[in-house]
């Protein structure tokens, strides 16, 4: 079984070490000059982060909203006699897609922490250039950054998950996946997976652009202001 983290856990995770490296504005001191810019993007990363694994990590977070629900992985296209007939009907093609973003929050789980380490240590190049970019500069810049990190994560995450699948349904039809092992199955899956999670931080990461007084943290007002 995949341990569990809470979205509290999550978001402790995720915080840790910002209260360290924080940048007090002073009365009479909002320039751009007088504010640490990478601090900001740090802060902007982090309550990103933290709104979109929230959001992940809850029950029927991948599957609840259309743009973070995965459709099934590509390989089910291959057809076989058994997975012909598994395939036939519509609920069960829902059952199964619907077991397979269930498994997604367990990758999201594995890979929270993950993005908050990053986060902390992100070597950040032209910040103000990142701070005017587009409404997911940033999370495009960790992105970058950090590769295929989060896939190489999740895949011992997705496959415990989909090893212990409570759908009989999904278990008929990973064994009909003939020359494909579940380890393959789940390497494939963390690709879809990792587009997902690094979508809903760049939309998270748009929401606070569009309005950092929702934030209540000086830093990114004062600095979004001066832009």
């Amino acid at each position: 079984m995949v341990a569990q983290v809470s979205p509290l856990a999550t978001r402790r995770a995720l915080l840790a070490g910002s209260a360290a490296t924080a940048v007090l504005l002073l009365p009479g001191c909002q320039t751009l000059e007088r504010i640490n810019l990478v601090e900001a993007i740090r802060r902007l990363l982090l309550l990103s982060a933290t709104r979109a694994f929230a959001m992940l990590t809850a029950p029927g977070g991948f599957w609840d909203r259309s743009v973070t629900r995965l459709a099934l992985p590509d390989l089910f296209d291959r057809r076989g006699a058994v997975l012909e007939r598994i395939l036939t009907s519509a609920l069960v093609k829902e059952r199964l897609q619907r077991e397979f973003n269930h498994v997604a929050e367990d990758g999201a789980r594995r890979a929270a922490p993950v993005v908050a380490d990053a986060v902390q240590i992100i070597g950040v190049q032209n910040a103000l250039a990142i701070l005017r970019g587009g409404p997911s500069a940033a999370t495009e810049m960790l992105r970058g950054q950090m590769g295929q990190r989060l896939v190489d994560v999740m895949v011992p995450a997705l496959g415990d998950g989909l090893r212990v699948a409570r759908d009989p349904v999904v278990a008929q039809a990973l064994g009909a996946l003939t020359g494909v092992d579940l380890a393959g199955v789940a390497s494939r899956f963390a690709v879809d997976v990792d587009n997902a999670i690094w979508g809903e931080i760049g939309r998270q990461e748009g929401a606070i652009r569009a309005d950092p007084a929702s934030t209540n943290d000086p830093l990114l007002i004062a600095a979004f202001k001066l832009l």
